[in-house]
């Protein structure tokens, strides 16, 4: 089981996190892993946070000389801006001296929209800080170092992870048109939205611009594709083995996210079954079935089917408004605008960087539940007994077409 914790609060030292069950012998692209985190930072539409923050991992646990032992790993990223709030964030039951940064006041008027007034009623805090350091965004970043081991991981057998921006708004994809993982994969690392219609991005930018001028927030939807993933990971067997329920979990757990697609989502609820379901032909150059089409999003009864997996993500807009909606200051129970926090106007190509990675991190648990082994080597063998299985299985029933 693959399986990993994250620890932090957004203005506090740093974010932690532990992973377990990854097996050894992997090599780590400490680089590589880093990049990711510089992708969840980008974005047109993000706040001021942004500008201080460079996201580094440091490992602490589970690898020497670049590669994993089997023990748990562990990352550290430090936050920049600690040096700034260390009056306001202490540990200590009493100030350290020489702490830095100004003494913040206590954050009393919830925002709607936010975890401020739902966690604060949960666990008895009267001053909401407690509640939005640990919901903030920022501990997504901890969840980007995770899936991105996984991500090394599963890129070891083969299986890559794409995303692109659909939506900002009602700016829109037009309805129909298809995004290839190779359309997905192309698009430039410095493209503000990370949308493969350099037009449509255009005027994307113009709704954030719209609504940062207007003191407002916008959301959107993104999805991702992953490709080269083998048949039969997931199960029907069970509910919480179907793949397609961890992913949904995956996706809905990232911070605003209010609904998940699969495949071509809601669109399955009015079409006739003739124009859902995926026909199966006959085997061609792999020796396997084929699909002429993908309406599945690489799913079935919970089970991989060899296509690829194709997932969406809607996000509401952000819960910080610079133009506040109304709400209840609670140390006096009466009528006052929302508290603010730094924050951004749209963190859409962000969240799609978080789906990547925690999409890697379920197939990556996924994966090891069907081919698992404690070591690089012994998945391995595992892999490749399976696949030979598979192929020696169609082609004894004739020749391919």
């Amino acid at each position: 089981m693959l399986r990993f914790l994250t620890a932090g609060e957004s203005h506090g030292p740093a974010l932690v996190v532990t992973i377990d069950g990854v097996p050894a012998g992997l090599h780590i692209d400490i680089d590589a892993l880093n990049a990711q985190l510089r992708r969840r930072q980008g974005g047109y539409g993000r706040g001021r946070r942004m500008a201080i923050e460079s996201d580094r991992v440091e490992v602490l646990a589970g690898v020497r000389h670049g590669t994993t032992t089997g023990a748990p790993v562990a990352f550290l990223i430090r936050n920049r801006d600690w040096v700034n709030w260390q009056q306001t964030m202490y540990a200590e039951a009493d100030m350290p001296e020489g702490a830095t940064g100004a003494r913040r006041a206590d954050v009393t008027r919830p925002r709607p929209g936010h975890a401020d007034l739902a966690g604060a009623v949960k666990y008895g805090h009267d001053d909401i800080r407690d509640v939005l350091e640990r919901a903030s965004a920022r501990e997504t970043a901890a969840r980007v170092a995770a899936g991105s081991l996984a991500r090394q991981l599963l890129a070891r057998f083969g299986i890559r992870i794409a995303s692109h921006v659909s939506a900002i708004g009602d700016v829109m994809l037009p309805e129909g048109r298809a995004v290839s993982f190779a359309d997905a994969e192309s698009i430039p690392e410095d493209a503000p939205l990370h949308c493969v219609d350099a037009a449509l991005q255009q005027r994307m930018i113009a709704a954030i611009d719209n609504a940062r001028d207007a003191g407002d927030t916008v959301g959107g939807a993104y999805e991702f594709i992953a490709t080269g993933v083998p048949v039969g990971l997931g199960s029907y067997v069970q509910w919480d083995r179907k793949l397609d329920g961890r992913l949904g979990q995956a996706i809905l757990c990232i911070h605003a996210i209010k609904a998940v697609g699969i495949g071509i989502g809601p669109e399955a609820a009015v079409r006739p079954g003739s124009r859902v379901h995926d026909e199966i032909l006959p085997p061609r150059e792999t020796g396997l079935p084929v699909r002429p089409t993908n309406n599945a999003g690489g799913l079935e009864g919970g089970v991989t089917n060899g296509e690829d997996i194709r997932v969406a993500g809607f996000m509401k807009p952000i819960s910080t408004l610079m133009q506040p909606l109304r709400s209840v200051d609670l140390a006096s129970m009466t009528g006052a605008p929302a508290a603010i926090e730094r924050s951004d106007v749209c963190a859409v190509p962000a969240a799609a960087v978080v789906a990547e990675a925690r999409v890697a991190f379920v197939l990556g648990d996924a994966f090891l539940e069907k081919f698992g082994g404690d070591s690089i080597d012994e998945i391995d063998r595992h892999y490749a007994a399976s696949a030979e299985q598979v192929r020696r299985r169609f082609a004894a029933r004739g020749t391919p077409a």
